[in-house]
């Protein structure tokens, strides 16, 4: 039996402009799973029901006034939750913290009005952790974000939440964001397809600074399409971005249709971080991902690593300053968790002539990688070093520890976000225990188009939205 919630993004869209499901049904549907499911999945910090079910009746009535249906905007009465980063006017806003757990949104941010005029409905805010700063998704003013295949196990971060809520069919598609491998994580962790779109793609605006380059919004999502079709949706850029990301030929979502070619692609499981190691669960996920690629008619070759050790005390360096740019006051610090308070430390005590240098070695190194990477359509690395670990793994250590665990965890995202380069997750492996393993494709800038042709076509080959959590049919 098919429930509204196997349905895609665009199958859902379909049936609403052919009159087969009604926004109302649909809303009503996923408020209901959320209220029943949600408790044990931490997905969302904040639900609206009341505005999901007045934007659906909107919605509702619009489709039965249409003329021709297939003039409404391509995301018409389907519900899209955004993250708790991302400001929604109107709706609470927390930062995933318990300084701002009363504040109420003031704006909407630019991808919020896009989701918006593409006719989304809103189910809610999902949860993140404060300021969006771990890998994990562990907050005060939520429960935590699990992944639905294990719920012993994290959702990862910092767009836990969003990936929860779509893995566990509590929302067909999210809105996530990434700085350091936000979006990548937690899609790998709870079996989804992620994007982290070219730097500029996306606008940060409009309160949001985009000051260094590394975070981005962009799609969560079970299928590629799906994905495709929300990036369409939040593209663009807006008046006042300090980046611009090169055009695209059509669509997003066309390159889905589109055979990728053959492609030349690199492979490297080496980390950049010191100590770090791969699991063999994440091998196994990674050398797979080569031996499919290679079925399909790719050159699959090996590439020295670009990115070394040297890079990673520049990137804390940049972390540590971003912890500070949210406004709290003196008197409200101590009410921040212990990491945000340990890093908000850390940059605090950073100059501005260390700031400047740490930038300037980063680019240095991106100018000597690019000539390298550019060789090659895209590059493959296992998204994360370890499988899905449990609640409390990172959380439960003090703040120095915390955060080593959490670069051994994931040493593979954040380059990404510093070269400004897009890149997915893919999910096409699991283990012996039902966990999900992702592996990551990254592409030139501005090759998102290139990366959705091929994760199309692996999704094609080795499909993997059959596979359902335990949580699903709940």
């Amino acid at each position: 039996m098919t429930h509204t919630h196997d349905l895609s993004v665009m199958q859902l869209a379909g049936a609403i402009r052919a009159r087969e499901l009604s926004p109302v049904e649909i809303a009503d549907h996923y408020l209901d799973r959320i209220e029943r499911l949600d408790p044990q999945v931490g997905a969302y910090v904040t639900v609206t029901p009341e505005r999901a079910r007045a934007e659906a009746k909107l919605a509702e009535r619009a489709v039965l006034d249409a003329v021709d249906p297939a003039d409404l905007p391509p995301l018409h009465g389907v519900p899209v939750p955004v993250k708790d980063l991302n400001m929604v006017n109107g709706v609470r806003m927390t930062f995933g913290s318990d300084v701002f757990a009363d504040l109420t949104g003031f704006a909407d941010d630019n991808v919020v009005s896009l989701l918006g005029q593409a006719g989304s409905v809103l189910l809610g805010k999902t949860a993140t952790p404060e300021f969006g700063l771990p890998c994990y998704t562990e907050s005060a003013v939520a429960p935590p974000a699990r992944t639905p295949w294990d719920l012993t196990r994290s959702a990862g971060g910092s767009s836990g939440g969003a990936a929860a809520a779509v893995a566990a069919g509590l929302a067909p598609a999210a809105q996530g964001s990434d700085g350091g491998g936000s979006i990548r994580i937690p899609s790998s962790v709870c079996g989804l397809f992620g994007i982290k779109p070219t730097r500029g793609r996306i606008s940060q605006g409009p309160i949001i600074p985009d000051l260094f380059g590394l975070s981005t919004n962009g799609p969560i999502a079970r299928t590629v399409r799906d994905a495709a079709l929300l990036l369409d949706v939040m593209a663009g850029p807006m008046p006042g971005d300090l980046y611009a990301a090169p055009p695209v030929a059509g669509t997003f979502l066309s390159f889905a249709d589109r055979p990728p070619g053959r492609l030349r692609i690199a492979r490297n499981r080496q980390p950049a971080v010191p100590g770090a190691e791969v699991h063999p669960d994440c091998v196994a996920a990674y050398e797979d991902a080569s031996a499919l690629l290679e079925e399909l008619g790719h050159e699959v070759v090996d590439l020295p690593p670009v990115f070394g050790p040297e890079l990673v005390p520049h990137f804390e360096l940049l972390w540590g300053v971003m912890a500070t740019l949210t406004p709290v006051a003196e008197d409200q610090e101590h009410r921040l968790q212990p990491l945000t308070r340990w890093l908000r430390e850390r940059g605090r005590a950073t100059s501005a002539p260390a700031l400047f240098e740490a930038h300037a070695q980063l680019q240095a190194a991106m100018r000597a990688a690019f000539p390298v990477m550019d060789a090659f359509d895209a590059i493959l690395h296992p998204t994360l070093a370890r499988p899905p670990v449990p609640v409390g793994y990172f959380h439960d250590q003090e703040p120095a520890e915390n955060f080593e665990r959490q670069k051994h965890f994931t040493p593979f995202c954040a380059a990404y976000n510093i070269s400004g380069q897009p890149a997915v997750n893919v999910p096409l492996h699991w283990n012996a225990e039902g966990l999900p393993i992702g592996v990551m494709l990254a592409g030139r800038l501005g090759g998102e188009g290139t990366l959705i042709s091929l994760a199309a076509q692996l999704e094609e080959a080795r499909p993997w939205t059959d596979r359902k959590p335990p949580v699903w049919d709940a």
